[in-house]
């Protein structure tokens, strides 16, 4: 183990904390990658399209909230939005992981759900996640949009993503913040774009 990560897993106050956050959504490349990606999702949706989310962990938890934010809403009144995590349905996951293994819990449903257009969003804070890495890879395979929203270089889901969120270098916990704050403008995008169109 390397100084840097004992630092990070020794005793710190909210001071040093707090510093890990300074300055970690002043990335300049943000806009842009949130911006394509919400341009894919409007035409997805607009198209009669989906949006399938999946993830591990917190980012398994984050994929449910997005996709409820859409589904439902996120701040304005509107009609639904086709949007759903694939990280619901315990009795799949649980056949799926036993039956073939865990890193096929995602594309399994991928193969099962995605259609031409569609778009699917996996987030994995290190990049390297196979589950997630084979949902992309299964999207691309059935013709959806492959997304990824990443961090830590982007690691192996990267390459098979037709657009990315690259999140900062770093512990999960700051990675998975940008991503909220992002997925969080994305939607907020979308919706706005749903209701009052492009301009």
């Amino acid at each position: 183990m390397d100084s840097a990560v004992k630092n990070l897993l020794g005793r710190r106050g909210f001071d040093a904390l707090l510093a890990d956050r300074r300055g970690i959504f002043d990335a300049p490349h943000y806009r842009a990658q949130v911006e394509a990606i919400a341009e894919a999702v409007v035409k997805a949706l607009r198209a009669g399209k989906k949006v399938l989310w999946c993830g591990n962990g917190g980012s398994a938890a984050e994929a449910q909230h997005m996709a409820a934010e859409l589904s439902g809403r996120f701040l304005r009144e509107r009609p639904g939005l086709a949007s759903e995590a694939l990280s619901v349905n315990t009795s799949t996951l649980t056949a799926v992981g036993n039956d073939y293994g865990y890193e096929y819990v995602f594309s399994r449903q991928v193969e099962a759900f995605a259609q031409p257009g569609d778009v699917v969003i996996g987030l994995t804070t290190s990049g390297n996640s196979p589950n997630v890495v084979r949902a992309l890879e299964a999207a691309r395979r059935k013709g959806a949009i492959a997304v990824a929203f990443t961090g830590n270089g982007g690691g192996a889901v990267a390459p098979v993503a037709d657009l990315l969120l690259l999140g900062p270098g770093g512990y999960a916990a700051i990675v998975q913040e940008v991503h909220q704050v992002m997925a969080h403008i994305l939607c907020d995008l979308v919706e706005q774009r749903m209701i009052f169109g492009d301009s």
